[in-house]
């Protein structure tokens, strides 16, 4: 089943209300999003030059620390379209229960595909698929543990849209095999999801595969412009990362006060065990607050976070009359 965040529109054909009354917290998307730049007008105007996409995979090169050749990508998402064709269908293995997409995407283009919830069922794959950390339950896998896994299947994806808070737990900095992608996600931790933005971090055969199924437009000259800077600013990365950790803990305390117990997550989106997801999910958007449940889970429920004093009022009235 592909049950995606950020589905809004559905919530409020069967609830009701405007945009502007609910708070979305369905998505792992930063709330408080890169302060943007002017935009030149020649990045509307033309296509996005060989120099250009050379600046923003520097830029990306830079801020992932890694040697490995950089892929513009239209998102992530469009990284995982492209990974089934990467080499001819066989059987695939999926680190679970994890993003939907990856076993999803390779089904629908001819891959068996085993969803697995232990490392060593994943032995043995013609492609296996880690996200790292785990959306939803935050499970985290160190470098070493994934370069033996590498040496044990024909191709790994490791998919570090969510790695950007932790970068000691990037395996992006070491990427010397020519059997490993790494895929990371501008939009999330950037906040700036609009501009389907994403990067494939890859080596020999594979990295050359990656490019031209991307095409030679992948992303507008906009993004270009935008996360060429962005990927640059570390004074804006390191307070970024000091509030995400700050709110991650403020939320769980709200959980806790509503007798939620936290299963895990990242500190762009925390996953708890209530008694009742669906329950709990019905309660708080009768206060406009809107969640993630799961098909594979009654318990679990996933919020990423507010931004600002009435957000993050909005939410706690929700979770005192949820608890």
């Amino acid at each position: 089943m592909r049950d995606h965040g950020g589905n809004l529109d559905a919530a409020m054909a069967r609830l009701g209300g405007a945009p502007e009354d609910w708070l979305d917290l369905s998505t792992g998307i930063n709330p408080a999003p890169y302060p943007l730049p002017a935009i030149a007008a020649e990045s509307w105007a033309v296509l996005p030059r060989k120099a250009d996409m050379a600046r923003l995979c520097q830029a990306a090169a830079h801020a992932y620390r890694t040697s490995a050749r950089v892929i513009a990508m239209n998102g992530a998402q469009g990284a995982i379209q492209i990974v089934p064709w990467l080499r001819a269908p066989g059987r695939a293995r999926v680190l679970a229960p994890t993003y939907n997409e990856h076993a999803a995407t390779l089904r629908a283009c001819g891959w068996q595909v085993d969803e697995v919830g232990e490392y060593t069922a994943l032995a043995g794959a013609d492609l296996a698929v880690v996200v790292n950390p785990n959306n939803p339950d935050g499970r985290r896998t160190a470098p070493e543990t994934l370069r033996q896994l590498a040496g044990q299947v024909g191709v790994l994806i490791i998919d570090e849209s969510f790695a950007d808070p932790e970068p000691e737990l990037s395996f992006a900095p070491q990427l010397v095999e020519d059997n490993i992608v790494v895929l990371r996600s501008f939009g999330k931790f950037y906040g700036l999801a609009g501009l389907r933005l994403g990067f494939a971090l890859a080596n020999g055969g594979l990295a050359d595969r990656l490019a031209e199924h991307a095409g030679p437009w992948p992303v507008s000259g906009p993004a270009i412009q935008i996360a060429s800077r962005a990927l640059m600013d570390r004074a804006w990365k390191d307070r970024t990362i000091a509030l995400l950790q700050s709110g991650a803990s403020r939320l769980d305390t709200l959980a806790s006060r509503a007798g939620w117990r936290l299963v895990g997550g990242t500190t762009l989106f925390r996953t708890y065990q209530t008694g009742n997801a669906a329950a709990a999910q019905q309660a708080l958007a009768a206060h406009r607050v809107w969640s993630r449940i799961f098909p594979y889970s009654d318990s679990w429920i996933r919020l990423g976070l507010p931004d600002g004093d009435r957000q993050w009022d909005q939410l706690a009235k929700a979770m005192a009359a949820e608890g």
